[in-house]
């Protein structure tokens, strides 16, 4: 039953990103963008409204799914977690066999703007999205009669991981603050701090180690 959960959420997925990716390839084709560093579309309130609007839909659609297809917190959470990922990854590439782009793993991508703007290389959002499926099968697949149950170490990992990886992601903006709406949508990245981003990515990565071991038989 989980398995065949499992291939349905993937399905969806995929097709999610193949919407999302061409929604991206109608805004560079109306806006004119080809480089994301060098092309700075005009300021809109109203389209920066909307695409936040966007972005939050899609956060909805992403738990939708998991709450849908779980049954316990574990699993909806496991469930939501491989939706993420497996979005994130296909995504990019659609967007390749679209519109040849990216043509590098370290290629600049504006990533998220809530609650401020995301940059990274491609290689970066595709390391945590691989983190978010393999965490999230495990959590799917110790629902059966299992339960993984994270003490306060892998908790404090994970935390710390994540927050990491997030000032990795979003320093160029948190280091221009107090800043309008205007400016942040004009900013452009600095070269990517992958120090912090990696020891994020290592804590996370023994965090999520340290929770699958922690999955213990659940009493009958």
């Amino acid at each position: 039953m989980q398995a065949r959960k499992l291939i349905w959420v993937v399905v969806y997925a995929v097709a999610m990103a193949y919407v999302e990716a061409a929604a991206v390839v109608y805004l560079r084709r109306i806006y004119g963008i080809s480089d994301l560093l060098r092309d700075i579309a005009p300021y809109d309130p109203r389209i920066a409204a909307i695409e936040l609007g966007r972005e939050a839909a899609t956060l909805v659609m992403i738990l939708a799914v998991g709450l849908a297809a779980g049954r316990s917190l574990q699993a909806r959470l496991g469930f939501a977690c491989v939706v993420f990922g497996t979005w994130d990854i296909v995504y990019y590439v659609w967007l390749r066999l679209m519109v040849g782009w990216p043509d590098s793993l370290l290629a600049s991508d504006l990533l998220f703007l809530i609650p401020l703007p995301w940059w990274g290389p491609v290689l970066s959002p595709a390391l945590v999205a691989l983190l978010s499926v393999v965490g999230g099968l495990l959590a799917v697949v110790h629902d059966r009669g299992r339960a993984m149950r994270p003490d306060a170490a892998a908790w404090s990992a994970l935390l710390a991981g994540s927050l990491a990886i997030l000032d990795a992601f979003m320093a160029d903006a948190l280091r221009v603050l107090p800043a309008s709406a205007e400016t942040l949508g004009r900013l452009r990245p600095t070269p990517f701090n992958w120090p912090v981003f990696l020891a994020g990515y290592l804590a996370m990565i023994w965090g999520v180690r340290r929770a699958d071991r922690s999955a213990t038989r659940s009493p009958s």
